[in-house]
This record gives C-alpha cells, sequence and structure tokens, in this order.
C-alpha cells in the first residue's frame, strides 16, 4: 500500500521527531550540538520555518515548527541533513545514513496542545533520567521560556506572549506549568499522533484540516461501514 502524503498545512504548529538509526547516538559532545543549532538556525530562516521550542536528546531531536508554505518544513529538514550528517560522518568516521528513515510529524491544534507539546518537548531529558530539572539540560529552548537565556533559534508564538504582560511575567508562567508532570495518556497521544503522522486536535479541528489539504488527517473507523454507507458505495 502506497503511504500517505505527509500532512504539512502552512501556518499551523507541527511537533517534529527525527531520531538516529538503530537508537544510535547523533550527538556525541557539545559541538555536535552547536553545530547543529546553527545549521537548523539558517534552515530555518532560509525555508521560512518559525521554531517555537526544541530539544536535541543524544540519539533523536524534537521540533515544534510552524511552516510559512507547504515545502519549507521538508527543505528545511532536507538542508538540515545535507549538512549535518556529512559533519557528523566525517567526524565519527562512518559512512551512510544517519537517520532511522523519514523524520515523523503531525498538525496540532494550536489551542489545545500547543503549549503541552511544548512542556513535552523541553521536559523531555527529565522524562529519560538525563537531568533531574529542565533547567539542567543545555540543549532545548528551555532556558529562552524561562528567561535565563537568549535563544535567536525561538520565534515566541502567540500564545507564549500571552502568559503575561511582561516578561517576568511569561516566563514566571511558563516555568509554573512546566513544572507540571504530564501524563501518561498526553505523552501517548501526543507521541502516537506524530509517529503515526495524524493531525492532533478536536473533530471540529481536524474536519477544517481535511477540507484545507483535501486528505485523510486521522484514521478510518474500524468496522463495517454503516447500512447508508455500504448502500452508497454501491450505488457508486
Amino acid at each position: 500500500m502506497a503511504r500517505l502524503p505527509r500532512l504539512v498545512i502552512p501556518n499551523q504548529p507541527h511537533h517534529i521527531i527525527q531520531r538516529g538509526i538503530d537508537r544510535q547516538t547523533i550527538f556525541r559532545d557539545a559541538d555536535d550540538y552547536m553545530f547543529f543549532l546553527a545549521r537548523l538556525r539558517d534552515a530555518a530562516k532560509q525555508f521560512k520555518v518559525a521554531i517555537h521550542a526544541y530539544v536535541l536528546m543524544p540519539n533523536h531531536f524534537h521540533l515544534l515548527a510552524t511552516p510559512a508554505d507547504a515545502q519549507g518544513l521538508a527543505r528545511m529538514m532536507q538542508w538540515i541533513g545535507r549538512f549535518y550528517v556529512p559533519y557528523f560522518n566525517q567526524k565519527q568516521d562512518r559512512v551512510g545514513t544517519l537517520w532511522q528513515g523519514r523524520y515523523k510529524a503531525t498538525v496540532i491544534d494550536t489551542d489545545r496542545y500547543f503549549m503541552l507539546c511544548c512542556r513535552y518537548i523541553e521536559t523531555n531529558p527529565v522524562r529519560a533520567g538525563l537531568v533531574a530539572m529542565p533547567s539542567d539540560y543545555h540543549w532545548s529552548s528551555y532556558l529562552h521560556h524561562v528567561g535565563l537565556k537568549s535563544d535567536p533559534l525561538i520565534v515566541d508564538h502567540a500564545l507564549y506572549w500571552g502568559l503575561g504582560n511582561t516578561p517576568f511575567e511569561r516566563e514566571a508562567t511558563y516555568k509554573e506549568m512546566a513544572e507540571r508532570a504530564l501524563t501518561s495518556v498526553e505523552v501517548l497521544e501526543l507521541v502516537d499522533a506524530t509517529n503515526k503522522g495524524w493531525a492532533l486536535g478536536s473533530d471540529k479541528f481536524k474536519l477544517a484540516l481535511e477540507k484545507q489539504s483535501k486528505q485523510r488527517v486521522s484514521p478510518a473507523k474500524r468496522g463495517r461501514p454503516s447500512k447508508s454507507t455500504a448502500d452508497k458505495n454501491k450505488d457508486s
């Protein structure tokens, strides 16, 4: 069965995951992280993709990003691979691909899932047992959002600006939100949608996306079709 085209909606946030092949390490030292972030910043600017949140884990990375057009996201990811993979291979004396297939992505309902996705991404190192607090991890956008450093890669979303009238209010509110642990259901829902490429949001949100994209954005319901549907298909 031919795979469905990846769902990309301009001006809508997307959660993206790219993993190392066979769960191999893709960042081995600080130079690797910094080189990747520099290339990501270049690519995001070149292809008009706003990066709202990120985390670089040793064997994968997450992005929360909004593309300005339907091609920008794929072009950004291809461009990063074109520069980062040869850099890493030469440094580690290896050959071949570094990625575990195509990157995974899902379009998210901004109102319901944007801040949740930010929290999920930036607290990933804590859930993985790499650090005790998200502020202890240097390779994510968390430090930017809580005011501990300014990150030139990040384009703050309107929802983040809405957290307070001053930088101090926004940073304090975000820190308080991030300290609330995500439930296992929230994590599973987000990861499952991203891995499978289905949109994440309300039924109303998904219906609007289907009309806009002219493609299916969620899995078909299991079971036999209703009698009315079967009769309609018989007549078509």
